[in-house]
Parts: C-alpha cells; structure tokens; sequence
C-alpha cells in the first residue's frame, strides 16, 4: 500500500492556514510554524525574553495557536493574529514568573562585519547600553508597540489587531516610546 501523497499548505495564506488548524489539519500547523517561528523567536528576544526561555515560548504559542484557532476571524491577517498569541503567551509568562520587563540588556545588536578597533567596540557596548537602559525604562505597553512597528515591521493595523487595541493607540504608544528613547539616550550622551 503507497502512502497518500503529501499536500502542500505552502501557497496558502496565513489565514487560510489559521482555519485549516481550526479543523485539524495538522500540516497547517506545521506550515505556519515553518513560516513565523524565526520572526516569532526574534520578536520575544527583543521583548527582552531570556534565551531559555524562548523555546518555551515558542512551543508555547503554537500550542496554543491549536487552542485559538477556531475563534480566528479570517477577514484579519493571520500573522499579525499570531504575533497578537505570542503577545498573550509573553504577557502570561511574565505573571506567572513574576519577573520584570526590564530584561532587553540580552538583546544583542548585529555584530559588524568589519573588524573594530577597541575605541570603536567601546563605543558600540556603551551605545548598546544606554538604548538597553532606555529601553528597559519603556512601559511594556510601549515597548510593544515599539517592537512590533518598528523592529518586526508590522503595520501600524497589524501590531493594533495584534494587541486587541484601536490602531490609534498603536501610534501614540510608538510616539511616547520614541520621544521616550531619544530623551534617556540624551540624557545619559549629556
């Protein structure tokens, strides 16, 4: 007896995925794991998640992506839906590990891939330092927003579904941690 032949999910959206794991379809799941766990694992590092326990987190919001998956509604985008899971497994992490938010001094910037005198990766560590501190002084609110616009490259529309906020507080809260960062790096450049 041949085995059946694999179907590929892989010209499907992501919202169409989304429904196909509401129904069980296993290599949906394994479709939209393949596509967003590496853009997953980025968004909680900066979030300032310990490495160990990314993973967690990952497995995490995939789990419960099987759980969630027949209240989607497929009129939205699905990653964004999937980054919004993630936001909630980070949120009920951080409660029920009691730990702060203040934890983005893991975050490793790019190293360059010219080498560096000492000078210049002196300056590069403190630079990193103060955004670290600057950062880690953001509300989580704000630091969401933040991390999902600006580094993730969510539109505006997509982070605002993706907290369950309107879009509009999406911009103020980018707005605040912006003038926010440029003010603590300031203050401590001065």
């Amino acid at each position: 007896m041949s085995a059946a032949p694999r179907l590929s999910r892989k010209g499907e959206s992501d919202a169409e995925l989304v429904v196909a794991v509401a129904a069980g379809d296993l290599r949906a799941l394994g479709e939209l794991f393949d596509r967003h766990e590496p853009a997953l694992r980025r968004y909680l590092r900066r979030m300032g998640t310990p490495r160990a326990d990314v993973d967690d987190l990952v497995q995490a919001t995939f789990l419960e992506i099987t759980r969630a998956a027949p209240s989607f509604d497929a009129r939205y985008a699905g990653r964004s839906w999937i980054f919004g899971v993630a936001s909630i497994m980070l949120r009920r992490h951080r409660h029920f590990l009691r730990r702060a938010a203040a934890r983005i001094s893991a975050w490793v910037m790019p190293e360059a891939e010219v080498e560096s005198t000492p000078a210049e990766l002196f300056e590069r560590a403190e630079t990193e330092r103060r955004f670290a501190r600057a950062f880690a002084a953001l509300s989580a609110k704000r630091r969401e927003a933040f991390v999902l616009v600006t580094l993730e490259g969510l539109s505006g529309e997509e982070a605002a579904q993706a907290l369950g906020v309107p879009v509009n507080t999406i911009w103020t809260r980018l707005h605040h941690a912006r003038l926010e960062l440029r003010a603590a790096i300031a203050l401590e450049e001065s």
